[in-house]
């Protein structure tokens, strides 16, 4: 398990990341790009007996499993993602400031565990996961710069997003239509061939994915608006991460696709206008990462219409061209922050004479520059020769691969050009650099080292590269569905590619020295759009819509809510009666007395809610309600069912005074006539209810689903408890996604009441009239902080036994927490003062910790089989399952949520209102220490 063994480390090595970030600082780099080190050489070392295969279980009911696939197209590209994060995290020990670090090493890790996960994914379930895992990482990275990383944060994340839904759907279509959520067993199926729109289909939508993901046109404005982030991000989101997942999305599907026309005309058109744009934006640049990010784009666009090509030889230059992209790129993003680090500035109109002064650096810069623009002997010459050659030799007319092949020698001119552009404007000591008196000084070897590492690596690898035959040759044989015996040399005789590499570097060479000219032809230049603009523009649009869909039900009055579910339950009503029900027989079981008694209650608890005319009376008979319910579940049996509505009512109570005291006091007063036609269809409701309750009730016996958790469900989970092992055991994955959505709740919760404050600080609260009896807090609370001390400690005790009896009795994480939170609240109502009531726990952690929590104990279950499969411990005669870890996650969150809404919602608006000018004035308020004498 030599794969899944490797994942794990990495996953586990973000999990301690920001731990090291925190007590280690910047220097935790180190043993975190030891780490990856150390599973690439368990990656590297697992390669060697040819394809490799391993499957765990993750979702067997839907056929979906963490199946795991290292063959050579994903050995390169994991070694890429392990070796180029480990330099950029050895870089960033030496650049980043000294202090903490956590955020930025636990989302670089877990970027890298993610791209890892993607690349060796063999299920394209797990394949969609782990690409909208790197889609989070790079939005949380960018977002991290400052207030300038938002905006192209959000760009960057709606452009991605929308790739990861064609993504999605890509995978439903192939799924369903092959059977199977197997790559392997996907590409190998016949469909391809027997049907074409299932073929045209997949390919659109894998090439959206793939074009947005890896910047291609029209998707290509979001990388350049990402360079707010610091250098290592850029890195290694240019290098190999972020822009390399589109590449290895579109390679990995190549053998099913190449030679698809339409796979085929997409790939190398967009790639063609991609690599055009690209080219000339870089050479209207002044700022070198600025340069460097419309490089990528030009450098993208060349490996995207060579796997459009889609010939073997097309596929192994394109593999060659990525290793070799991987090691310049990461080399000059890398340079280009020593010499902002060091210097200051990255425009190239303010540095000059760096060179002489940095000459470590500039010699790096200029070896992997040299690369970039396909000068031997280094691999970007190698990788350059390779393209030209596989195009020459494109399928198709006899003119077409000689016109591809020219046309791509154009672009490399322009690279070339931008190269010298960059080389020149950081190093040229001539006059057009005022600043090159500026005393500077080398950067420390801590920080150029890892920096020297990729381009001495594309040195080396262009002087032997046939060290890449074998590498090169897997990966294009797993990318071309062929065996491919790929051989790399340095000289390959006078070939076309030959004759076109010395034209593309002295046209290069004339532009460089003519750099001036070349300026003032194209700065004037400007398109007649804007990528980020059009982003924007479907932003706001989308925006707009939204709030034009909100507000038609956008109100404050509780009728206008209620409206539109009351007239579709009325629409079905209708629907039914008119159509006609087939019932089945009514099952035996008359009401009782009680049944009619409780009945009664209800009722008189909807009266007065209706003639309440103050919200505090409503709330009072609204619960008359609720306990009539909670009775009611009781005298059919439902114990936990009852226990968890006689909670939820007694924590509704309070948090419904905590908010009365925000909201008027008395509903505001309604006419007659306006009166008439909701209580039309209030009534109308009440019919159509009453009619179902009265034909459906009672004619459904126990159902197969309720019949097996009878009689299986303490033999599977080991619990006599039917609704607790429901919820967390047979669906405990469903319970997960509620208890996401309950820690998102209590987030949006803080949010809300945390601006509310900030509204309501405007607003101060009416001034309290002191002379009034019931003024005096410490006074009138006595009673309850005495019941608090007798009721307080046994309020604890039987949550944590309801929590741990759950799985065998009436009880659980949720019934448990809501017993707490009632604890709390009765601490809470029994404090004098806001200020001595607060309850200090860190709600958010403990929503948090309670998620983390849950999802950990999935985790545990595969070593059981599955996520979330219940593990069993005996200790003795004593019978534990994981199922008691899972109820903590459950408990920690609820209680997380309660204490956020009682923290927020009790405390005061500030400033404190004045005194009433003929109130008398108040004695001091208790100190908490008071209170507990008290």
């Amino acid at each position: 398990m030599l794969i899944a063994l490797s994942v794990l480390i990495v996953f586990l090595t973000a999990l301690a990341a920001p731990v090291l970030g925190r007590y280690v600082g910047r220097a935790a780099g180190w043993p975190l790009a030891g780490a990856l080190l150390a599973v690439a050489a368990i990656i590297a070392s697992a390669s060697s007996g040819g394809v490799r295969e391993e499957t765990l279980a993750w979702m067997p009911t839907l056929g979906v499993e963490l199946s795991l696939r290292l063959d050579g197209l994903s050995l390169v590209f994991a070694l890429l993602v392990l070796v180029i994060g480990a330099v950029v995290l050895a870089y960033s020990a030496g650049y980043l400031p000294h202090g903490r670090h956590s955020s930025f090493y636990g989302l670089m890790t877990l970027f890298a565990a993610a791209m890892l996960l993607l690349v060796l994914a063999d299920d394209v379930v797990v394949l969609f996961v782990a690409w909208e895992a790197t889609t989070l990482c790079s939005f949380f990275l960018i977002a991290r710069s400052g207030a300038g990383g938002r905006e192209p944060a959000i760009r960057t994340l709606l452009v991605t997003v929308l790739g990861g839904l064609a993504l999605l759907s890509a995978a439903v279509v192939m799924a369903v239509g092959v059977g199977s959520t197997r790559i392997s067993t996907i590409l190998a199926d016949g469909i391809w061939a027997e049907d074409a729109a299932f073929t045209a289909t997949v390919a659109a939508l894998l090439g959206i994915a793939a074009f947005t993901k890896s910047a291609q046109f029209p998707f290509q404005a979001w990388l350049p608006d990402s360079m707010v982030a610091i250098t290592p991000v850029s890195a290694y989101l240019h290098a190999a991460a972020m822009v390399k997942a589109g590449i290895y999305l579109l390679f990995r599907f190549s053998p099913a696709l190449a030679g698809v026309p339409l796979w085929s005309s997409l790939l190398v058109t967009a790639g063609l206008i991609t690599a055009a744009l690209g080219s000339i934006a870089a050479l209207k640049r002044h700022d070198l990462k600025e340069l460097l990010a419309y490089s990528t784009i030009s450098q993208l666009g060349f490996l995207v219409a060579m796997i459009g090509v889609g010939t073997p030889e097309a596929l192994a230059a394109a593999i060659v061209h990525t290793i070799a992209h991987a090691l310049f790129k990461s080399s000059l993003f890398l340079a280009v922050g020593v010499i902002d680090h060091t210097v200051g500035t990255r425009d190239i109109r303010k540095l000059g004479g760096v060179g002489a002064r940095m000459p470590v650096t500039a010699t790096i810069t200029i070896l992997a520059a040299a690369s970039m623009a396909g000068i031997p002997p280094l691999l970007g010459f190698v990788s350059k020769e390779s393209l030209l050659d596989a195009f020459w030799e494109a399928p198709g007319a006899a003119w077409l691969g000689p016109m591809l092949a020219i046309l791509i020698a154009v672009f490399a001119v322009f690279t070339f050009a931008y190269c010298a552009r960059l080389v020149i404007g950081a190093f040229s000591s001539t006059a057009d650099h005022p600043d090159s008196a500026t005393p500077l000084q080398e950067a420390s070897p801590l920080l150029w080292l890892p920096v020297a590492l990729p381009a001495v690596a594309g040195l080396v690898l262009g002087l032997v590269p046939g060290a890449l035959d074998g590498l090169v040759s897997g990966a294009a044989t797993a990318a071309s569905g062929t065996t491919v015996d790929k051989h790399l040399s340095l000289w390959h005789g006078v070939t076309p590619a030959l004759i076109l590499s010395v034209l593309v570097i002295t046209a290069g060479v004339l532009m460089a020295v003519g750099r001036r000219r070349v300026d003032a032809v194209l700065q004037p230049l400007h398109w007649p759009w804007s990528g980020l603009a059009v982003v924007d523009s479907v932003r706001a649009g989308t925006e707009r819509l939204g709030a034009w869909v909100g507000g038609l039900t956008a109100t404050t009055s509780p009728r206008r809510h209620l409206l539109i579910p009351i007239l579709c339950l009325l629409g079905l009503a209708l629907a039914a009666g008119m159509g006609g029900l087939d019932l089945a027989e009514r099952v035996t079981g008359p009401s009782t007395a009680l049944d009619w008694g409780l009945l009664v209650l209800v009722l008189a608890g909807v009266a007065g809610a209706v003639a309440s005319r103050t919200r505090i009376t409503a709330v009072v008979v609204i619960g008359v309600v609720g306990f009539a319910i909670t009775a009611w579940f009781y005298s059919l049996g439902a114990a936990d069912v009852a226990m968890t509505q006689l909670l939820v009512e007694i924590l509704t109570v309070v948090v419904m005074v905590l908010l009365l005291r925000r909201l008027p006091r008395t509903f505001a007063k309604q006419t007659r006539r306006g009166a008439i036609v909701p209580a039309l269809i209030a009534v109308g409701a009440g019919i159509a209810t009453t009619a179902a309750v009265m034909a459906l009730t009672g004619r459904r016996s126990l159902s197969n689903a309720g019949d097996y958790y009878v009689r299986e469900g303490e033999s599977e989970t080991g619990g006599a408890n039917i609704v607790n092992t429901i919820l967390v055991d047979f669906r405990a994955l469903d319970t997960l996604g509620e208890l996401t959505v309950l820690g998102i709740a209590g987030l949006t919760i803080v949010i809300l009441l945390r601006v509310r404050r900030e509204l309501d600080d405007r607003q101060p609260e009416p001034p309290i009239d002191r002379s009034q009896a019931l003024a005096d807090a410490l006074a009138n609370s006595v009673f309850t902080r005495t019941l608090t001390r007798l009721v307080g400690p046994l309020t604890v005790l039987l949550s944590v036994i309801l929590l741990l009896r759950g799985h065998q009795e009436p009880g659980g994480g949720f019934i448990a927490a809501l017993m707490g939170g009632a604890g709390f609240a009765l601490l809470y109502l029994a404090a004098p003062t806001d200020d001595v009531a607060r309850l200090r726990q860190p709600f958010l952690v403990l929503i948090g910790a309670g998620v983390l929590v849950a999802t950990v104990t999935g985790l545990l279950g595969y070593l059981n089989g599955s996520f979330l499969a219940t593990l069993h411990l005996y200790v003795g005669s004593l019978h534990l399952t994981s199922a008691l870890l899972f109820d903590i996650g459950v408990y920690l969150a609820v209680i997380g949520v309660v204490l956020a809404a009682m923290n927020l919602l009790g405390l005061p608006r500030t400033p404190r209102p004045p005194l009433a000018e003929d109130a008398t004035p108040a004695p001091a308020q208790p100190t908490e220490e008071e209170v507990a004498r008290s």
